[in-house]
C-alpha cells in the first residue's frame, strides 16, 4: 500500500463495456422480475463529497439497470450503504443500520443488501460483515465500483453472498453513467487516492494511492456538467492539489483550474479538499485570476502546534500555513477560509492545544470543522500513548466552539447591511416560505422567496444576525 511509485492503470474500454453488458442482463433479469413496476433502489451516502460523486455513478449504473430510487428503505428491492472509516461514529452508524434492516430482511426475503465504500476496504470490518451479518448479499471495496454490475449479477444469478474487497492498485475507470442527485449542483472527481499518510488517517489504506485522471476527462465531463445545466462545480480529490503529480500529462492543479474557468457557461467552480504542504502561491494567484473560481478555501491545519503537527505527519508547520492563509488574504482581500481541526490527538499537552486557538484567533476562519480524536486501526496514531482522558478532551472542544462562535458571530455583524450574491440552494429545513443559499465565500443566508428560485443566482441584503445565523431579503 505505501509504494508510491506504482504507474496508475487506466480501466480497458473492453472491461468497462463488459460491465456494460451485466448492466444489460440484469435489465432483462428485472424485467422478468418484477413485470407490472420498476424494482425500487435505497442508496444512502456517508461520509465525504467522494463517497457522493461514487455513489451518483452507482446510482446510474443502477438506473440503467432499471431501478427507480425510494428515500424509504422499507419499500426497496435494493438497498446500499456506502460507506465511510474516517471516524468511530460513522462505523458505529453503519454497523447500527445494517442490523436495523435484519427484520426488513426477513419480511422481503428477495431484497439485496449492499455495502461498499471505505469501511468495507479494511479487513477486520468485511469479515464483521462476513461472520455478523449473514444477511447481507453483497460487500464491495473501493477499488471494485467500476465491477459493480458483474458483482450483483453474480448475486442475482447464484444466491450467493459475493464479497470483493481486494485492492487493484491504483486505477482509474472512466466511462460510468452517473445519476446526479442535483440539476444544478455537481460533483467533479479529478483524483483518487491518498499518498500523505497522516499519522491519524485511513484514508491512504482504503482508497490508496494518488492517482488523477486525464485533464481530457475531467474537461469532457465537466462539458456535460455545463450542458447538464449545473451552476456550481465541485472538483474533488483526497488532495485535490496533489492533481497531476506522478502523471506524465504536464498538468497541475492550477493549470486545471485555468482550463476549466475558460469553459463557456455560466457557473462556479469549487474544490476541495486542499492540503497546506501543497497549497501553492502559484494555485492562490490562479483563483485571483479566475473570475469563475468562488472566492472560498478549504485549508485544513488539524493543529496549530509544530510538535503535534509533526506527529501528525502533516508534512509544514505552523509559520508555513500561516504564510500561506495571509499570502491567500493579500491576492484575494474577500478570500473565505475554512478549515478542519483535531482536538486531543495523543499527546497533545493543554499548552498545545492552547496554539490552536491562537491560530484561530489570528486567522478568524469562516467555519471550522472540529472532531475530537477517534483512533482508527491500522494507523501509527492508534498505537501513540495517549494520557488525557476524554472528559478533558470534551472541555478543550467546547472551548474551541466558544472561540470560533465569538468569531462567526463578529464577522455576522459585520455582514449587516451589506448585499452578497447567492446561489439559492433550496428551502430551509423548517420549510416555512423561505431559501437558503450560500454566498461566494459558503457562508449561508436565509431570506423569503419562490422555490422557482432554486438553482439560481439572486442578490441578498443581509438584514439580521443572529450569532452565526443570517438572514436577508431579496433586492435588486
Amino acid at each position: 500500500m505505501t509504494d508510491l511509485n506504482k504507474k496508475t492503470v487506466f480501466v480497458s474500454p473492453r472491461e468497462m463495456q463488459k460491465q456494460q453488458e451485466f448492466i444489460n442482463l440484469i435489465k432483462t433479469v428485472l424485467a422478468a422480475k418484477y413485470p407490472s413496476s420498476a424494482p425500487k433502489a435505497f442508496v444512502h451516502t456517508y461520509g465525504c463529497q467522494g463517497n457522493v460523486a461514487d455513489s451518483e455513478r452507482i446510482k446510474g449504473m443502477l438506473s440503467q439497470m432499471g431501478y427507480v430510487f425510494t428515500e424509504d428503505k422499507h419499500e426497496a428491492d435494493f438497498v446500499l450503504f456506502n460507506t465511510c472509516a474516517i471516524r468511530e461514529h460513522a462505523e458505529d452508524r453503519v454497523f447500527g443500520n445494517v442490523g436495523a434492516l435484519k427484520p426488513v430482511k426477513n419480511e422481503k426475503k428477495d431484497m439485496i443488501i449492499a455495502l461498499c465504500g471505505c469501511m468495507m476496504q479494511q479487513e477486520h470490518v468485511s469479515e464483521r460483515i462476513r461472520k455478523s451479518y449473514p444477511y447481507v448479499n453483497l460487500v464491495f471495496g473501493t477499488f471494485a465500483t467500476h465491477r459493480f454490475p458483474e458483482l450483483l449479477y453474480s448475486v442475482l444469478r447464484n444466491k450467493k453472498r459475493v464479497f470483493d474487497v481486494r485492492e487493484d492498485g491504483p486505477i482509474i475507470a472512466e466511462g460510468m453513467p452517473v445519476y446526479r442527485d442535483s440539476d444544478f449542483k455537481a460533483w467533479l472527481p479529478i483524483m483518487y487516492g491518498c499518498n500523505n499518510f497522516c499519522s491519524y488517517c485511513i484514508v491512504p489504506y482504503v482508497r490508496g494511492r494518488e492517482r488523477s485522471r486525464t485533464p481530457e476527462s475531467v474537461i469532457a465531463e465537466a462539458k456535460e456538467i455545463i450542458a447538464f445545466g449545473a451552476k456550481e462545480i465541485t472538483l474533488l480529490g483526497q488532495n485535490v492539489n496533489s492533481y497531476g503529480k506522478n502523471s506524465d500529462f504536464g498538468v497541475n492543479f492550477p493549470k486545471l483550474l485555468k482550463m476549466i474557468n475558460e469553459l463557456d457557461g455560466d457557473f462556479k467552480i469549487r474544490f476541495m479538499t486542499s492540503h497546506p504542504k501543497d497549497c501553492t502561491k502559484e494555485l492562490l494567484d490562479t483563483m485571483a485570476q479566475c473570475k469563475k473560481v468562488a472566492r472560498h478555501l478549504h485549508l485544513p491545519f488539524q493543529s496549530g502546534n509544530n510538535r503535534v503537527l509533526r506527529e501528525m505527519n502533516r508534512g509544514y508547520t505552523r509559520e508555513q500555513y500561516l504564510e500561506l492563509i495571509n499570502y491567500a488574504k493579500a491576492v484575494m482581500p474577500d478570500i473565505s477560509i475554512t478549515s478542519d481541526i483535531i482536538v486531543g490527538f495523543p499527546g497533545e499537552t493543554k499548552e498545545e492545544f492552547e496554539d490552536t486557538l491562537s491560530l484561530i484567533r489570528e486567522v478568524k476562519f469562516t467555519s471550522l470543522f472540529t472532531f475530537i480524536f477517534s483512533a482508527r486501526e491500522g494507523t501509527k496514531a492508534q498505537k501513540m500513548e495517549d494520557p488525557v482522558p476524554y472528559s478533558e478532551k470534551s472541555k478543550w472542544f467546547s472551548e474551541l466552539l466558544k472561540v470560533q462562535e465569538g468569531i462567526a458571530c463578529e464577522r455576522s455583524r459585520n455582514m449587516l447591511g451589506k448585499t452578497y450574491t447567492v446561489f439559492v440552494e433550496g428551502t430551509t429545513k423548517e420549510n416555512d416560505g423561505r431559501l437558503t443559499g450560500r454566498t461566494d465565500g459558503s457562508i449561508n443566508i436565509d431570506f423569503p422567496g419562490d422555490e422557482s428560485l432554486i438553482g439560481t443566482y439572486v442578490n441578498v441584503k443581509v438584514t439580521n444576525a443572529l450569532n452565526w445565523i443570517l438572514s436577508g431579503e431579496i433586492c435588486e
